[in-house]
């Protein structure tokens, strides 16, 4: 058996959380491969909406096993309260969810340099969720990381004390001084919560699974465009988001991996700073935010919206090996007269259809317009269902990127889902 990975190809916010939901039941193990408190997948089931930060979203079928993988950073005050914040008792939620050992702690003094870090930048912030995640990730590269199993040595508070003593002389640098007795007390006391959770070295146990013929889904956080390598730097995450990085995020051979499901809205949006070549300022804009409820699950600051970049969506597919598109909230869409995509760009005169190195170097977008579809499509569940114009738009993308759409979202609950063969 391969390993299914499914990803953002945007800027994150795509709606990867629902149809990790909606896919699970085809699945044994769903695996999260990167991020951390800093992703927020939304799942919407029975009128009731829930949002997972650090905990896959398969959480909420019986028989499925969920690992935060060692790719991910975790704070345990998050997960606290992320666990209960669930409508599943504690019981239910240890026998479905194991955690990687190799998985890095988010320490109180991370979240201090990252606030820190991100107001000495002035007016080129980075448009940080201000969680701790760069910090954490940044000790992860310097070799000073804090990981779960450390939890489990004797040594583990002259571990811990080291590095925060590390931390403060950092912020010191900054000018500041913190007691850390409040932050300390409570991230103390989650500690000793998520030590009660069932830990694992999560490489050999899905490699055992995999050997066993148990099929495991991959899921990605954030998206492409906000990959530490591969996104708009250095307006990106700390992390690999796009699919090799649930190779190191879970510790699966490349050999061992299989289809590769890419999750993009019907437009685009973006939360904090950086560039967006498509981003509206306008009644459009506005429209789509207030239509689309484009306000981050985590931060709750208002997206950035614009049409659909097609340029940066054929980039997405090809560093990632999409195979299966999955068109989400094009419920949002319905309405506008007008649809618009971003199928060129101007650069130095010439039109261009690459992501240039520097996104600000693009001095006009090329649009394709088409028309748009009327009326209120979130009770659609078949494809001859769906309006003639926004089946028209769906085979522009399949047309244009190579790759089929065989899921389209009409809707944020896990029913509100077109699938096509």
């Amino acid at each position: 058996m391969n390993i299914d990975i499914l990803l953002g190809l945007q800027w994150g916010d795509e709606g990867k959380g629902k149809i990790v939901d909606a896919l699970t039941p085809d699945y044994d193990i769903v695996a999260r491969f990167q991020g951390g408190p800093n992703a927020g997948h939304t799942i919407e089931f029975n009128g009731v909406k829930h949002v997972l930060h650090l905990i896959p979203s398969g959480i909420f079928h019986d028989g499925k096993i969920n690992i935060i993988g060692n790719g991910l950073v975790i704070d345990p005050v998050v997960f606290r309260h992320e666990v209960e914040s669930l409508s599943l008792d504690i019981g239910v939620v240890r026998e479905r969810l194991l955690i990687s050992l190799k998985a890095h702690l988010i320490l109180p003094t991370h979240k201090l340099l990252d606030a820190a870090q991100e107001a000495s930048l002035g007016e080129s912030k980075i448009g940080s969720t201000l969680r701790g995640i760069g910090p954490a990730y940044t000790d992860k590269a310097a070799r000073s990381g804090v990981r779960v199993g450390d939890l489990f040595r004797k040594d583990f508070r002259e571990i811990y004390r080291a590095r925060v003593e590390g931390h403060l002389r950092m912020l010191a640098g900054f000018g500041l001084s913190n007691d850390l007795k409040e932050l300390e007390e409570e991230w103390f006391g989650a500690v000793e919560y998520l030590r009660q959770f069932r830990t694992v070295n999560a490489d050999y146990h899905i490699d055992m699974s995999l050997r066993e013929g148990r099929r495991v889904l991959a899921e990605g956080a954030q998206g492409t465009m906000l990959d530490i390598d591969f996104g708009t730097y250095p307006f990106v995450t700390s992390s690999n988001t796009v699919a090799a990085g649930a190779c190191t995020g879970l510790g699966i051979a490349p050999a061992r991996t299989g289809e590769v499901f890419g999750i993009f809205k019907a437009y685009c949006t973006r939360v904090g700073s950086g560039p967006f070549p498509t981003e509206l300022d306008d009644a459009d804009g506005q429209m789509m935010r207030e239509r689309g409820n484009e306000f981050g699950s985590t931060t709750g600051r208002p997206r950035r919206c614009g049409w659909l970049d097609l340029p940066a969506l054929k980039y997405a597919i090809m560093v990632n090996g999409v195979t299966r598109l999955f068109m989400m909230k094009a419920d949002v869409l319905s309405g506008f007269s007008e649809i618009k995509v971003c199928r060129s760009y101007t650069v130095g005169g010439m039109e261009v259809t690459e992501l240039p190195y520097c996104l600000n170097d693009i001095e006009e977008i090329n649009y394709r317009s088409m028309p748009g579809w009327q009326g209120d499509i979130r009770g659609c569940r078949k494809w001859e269902e769906l309006p003639p114009e926004l089946r028209d738009y769906i085979e522009y993308v399949e047309k244009e990127t190579g790759v089929p759409v065989t899921i389209v979202s009409v809707g944020p609950d896990r029913s509100a889902t077109v699938y096509r063969q």
